[in-house]
Formats: C-alpha cells, structure tokens, sequence
C-alpha cells in the first residue's frame, strides 16, 4: 500500500460511502466523500488526490461523464464502480479514461487488492529502466527515466495505466509483447474480458502516439502475438 495515500469516493448512497470511507481509512489511507459529481469537483479544486473512486450511476452527471471531464486536465487514477456487468458497459468507462472498474457487489478485500494494484503502478520501476533514455515516435518523444511523454513543448497527459503500458513497452522496445503478458503486468485478472480491456487501453494510447491510429506505425499490432512499440530513434544515457 502507498502510504498516506489520499483517496476520493464519490457515491451518492450514504451508506456505501460511509461504509467504504471506514473501511479504507482502517486500512491506512487517507479518505475524502463527495455525494455526487459537483460535490466531487468542489473538494478536487483544492485537493490532489492518489485515487478516485466514483460509482457510475449518480443522479445528474454520471460517473462515466465526470471521468471524461477529469481526463481533460488530469491523470489521477480512476476506479469506477458500476452495478452494470456488461462488457459493453465496462468498455464505455475504460474509453472514458478510467483505469479500472469493479461490478458491484463486491467483497471490499477485491476492491482493497484493485486500489493497491492501481496506486503500484504509479511509481517508476528502476529494474524495468533499459539503457534507451528518450524514444522519438514522430513529433512524439517519450522520457522514458522521467515516464513522461511529450509532443513538442506540450507535455502528453498520460493515465496510470497509459503510464504502465508505456514502461511495459519501453523496457522491451521492438520486441512483441502478449494480451495476455500485458494484462498480468497490469495487475489484472485473467480472461478474454481483460484482454478486451487491455485493447481498449491501447486504442487510447494510439490516439496519443500516432498522427492515425487507424494505421499505427509505432505502436504496432503483432498479428497472432499482441503488440509492439518501434520508435524511430534511440537515445542512449
């Protein structure tokens, strides 16, 4: 667990909040509530946080709507929670921005594991860290010591798991990697449902990198195996 770690919950049933607040603060974090989306943007326009954990369905702006809004500025993490089992559903709040999602009910150890999955990611591993330093993929260039990204002087807002995928890729550029590899370095459980998740993930990231992601030159699909970064151009520390 990260310590100290400052989570939101944004739900509008009372008692779930309660409940989910007492739960995670004996569990060591720091926890805000907001009963619904304006509420939740009163208390982030003063407040970072590591984590966001936002129920879909909310009178007024849904959960799926505020994450889209917070994906404008913002790369906080986002849980969603949504009593909705559908893939299809699920998929919406993964294009959306979030990071994960948990179908409710759900015991709070699952959603314990899944918090603590999502905040691992956030650090830079140093043992994932090749000798490549900056990778050039177009008018893109990717840091990969400081894990950011960058278009010109514009700094690329990237999610935790965008994030994730781009240490993934970088440790092994050229060199395909599994749906399946990807999604057990992701954290995730296994299964078709996770893949898909996963290939949602890499749409998104496309739409960072290529300049048409309909036709991706760097983040490229292996047929048969899943998918590959080629940069253009290795610079090495």
């Amino acid at each position: 667990m990260t310590p100290d770690a400052h989570l939101l919950i944004v739900d509008d049933d009372e008692r779930i909040r309660s409940l989910l607040q007492k739960f995670l603060i004996r569990n060591g974090f720091l926890v805000s509530a907001a009963s619904d989306a304006g509420h939740a943007r009163r208390i982030m326009s003063g407040l970072d946080f590591d984590l966001i954990i936002m129920d879909v369905m909310m009178p007024g702006e849904d959960g799926v709507s505020l994450t889209k809004h917070l994906r404008e500025t913002r790369t906080t993490p986002i849980l969603l929670l949504t009593a909705m089992g559908e893939t299809e559903d699920r998929i919406l709040g993964l294009e959306a921005g979030a990071d994960d999602y948990l179908t409710k009910p759900f015991e709070p150890k699952e959603l314990l594991l899944r918090i603590n999955v999502i905040l691992r990611r956030a650090p830079i591993a140093e043992e994932n860290l090749t000798f490549i330093k900056v990778m050039h993929m177009g008018d893109v260039r990717y840091d990969v010591g400081r894990g950011e990204m960058w278009q010109g002087n514009a700094r690329v807002r990237l999610t935790a798991t965008e994030s994730h995928l781009m240490r993934i890729f970088s440790s092994t550029p050229g060199l395909p990697v599994s749906r399946t590899s990807l999604v057990e370095q992701l954290g995730r459980d296994g299964g078709q449902a996770q893949e898909r998740a996963v290939d949602v993930q890499i749409t998104r990231l496309r739409r960072k990198i290529e300049s048409d992601p309909k036709q991706p030159r760097y983040l490229q699909t292996v047929r048969g195996t899943g998918y590959m970064l080629a940069p253009e151009q290795r610079y090495l520390s």
